[in-house]
C-alpha cells in the first residue's frame, strides 16, 4: 500500500500543520513509513502553500508527488494548480465554500470546513475539521492515530476544542459515506 496525498490552500490556513499531523499519525500511530514535504509561495500568509505526504508500508524512496491519490483543497488556486495531477480514481476533497470543482473528472467530496470552524468560534480550525473529514472518507490513516496526533500537535489549552473540530469533520464524512451507500443501494428516507 502506498498513498500519496497533497493538501493545498493558502498560508495561514494550517495546511502545513495538517500535513505534518497526517504524516506523524501514519508513522507514529499506525507504524507506517511516511514522508512530509512542505511548499510555500513567495509570500507566507495569504500566499499559496501545499503539503505533500507519502504513506507506505515499505520504504519510500522519493518524497515528491507528481500524481496524488488524494487531493485536499482549501483554496481555489490550489485546486486549479493540482487538479490536473490527481489520479483518475483518486479522492478529491474540497472546502465547499472556498473551492468550486470545475472540470473535475473525479467524483468529489465537499464539506463547509471553514463555516463549521467559524461556528465553533475558531476559523483557524478549518484545517483540523478538513483533516477529520478526509480521514473518515479515505481511511488513509486510522482515526485513533490521527486523533492522538492532533492532541499532541496543537497548542496547550486547545486540545479539547481541536478534538471537537476533528470529530465534527469526521462525523460529517461518515454521514456522507453512509448517505452515498444508501443512495447506491436505491434506498430513500432517513439515514439510520
Amino acid at each position: 500500500m502506498k498513498k500519496e496525498i497533497v493538501i493545498t490552500g493558502f498560508g495561514g490556513q494550517g495546511i502545513i500543520l495538517a500535513g505534518r499531523i497526517l504524516g506523524e499519525a501514519a508513522a507514529l500511530g499506525d507504524h507506517q513509513e511516511s514522508t512530509f514535504v512542505q511548499n510555500y509561495g513567495p509570500e507566507s500568509r495569504g500566499g499559496s502553500c501545499s503539503a505533500q505526504v507519502v504513506i507506505s508500508d515499505v520504504i519510500i524512496h522519493n518524497p515528491y508527488i507528481t500524481q496524488p491519490d488524494i487531493l485536499i483543497c482549501l483554496s481555489q488556486a490550489g485546486y486549479e494548480k493540482h487538479i490536473g495531477q490527481l489520479k483518475q480514481n483518486g479522492f478529491l476533497l474540497v472546502d465547499q465554500d472556498l473551492v468550486r470543482p470545475r472540470e473535475a473528472k473525479n467524483d468529489f467530496f465537499s464539506i463547509p470546513a471553514t463555516r463549521m470552524a467559524e461556528e465553533l468560534g475558531r476559523k483557524m480550525m478549518a484545517n483540523i475539521i478538513m483533516l477529520g473529514f478526509s480521514i473518515a472518507i479515505t481511511r488513509v490513516v486510522s482515526l485513533d492515530a490521527a486523533k492522538k496526533t492532533v492532541e499532541n500537535s496543537v497548542p496547550d489549552g486547545t486540545q479539547e476544542i481541536n478534538i471537537r473540530a476533528f470529530n465534527k469533520g469526521c462525523d460529517f464524512g461518515l454521514a456522507i459515506l453512509k448517505a452515498r451507500i444508501k443512495k447506491a443501494a436505491g434506498k430513500t428516507g432517513t439515514i439510520s
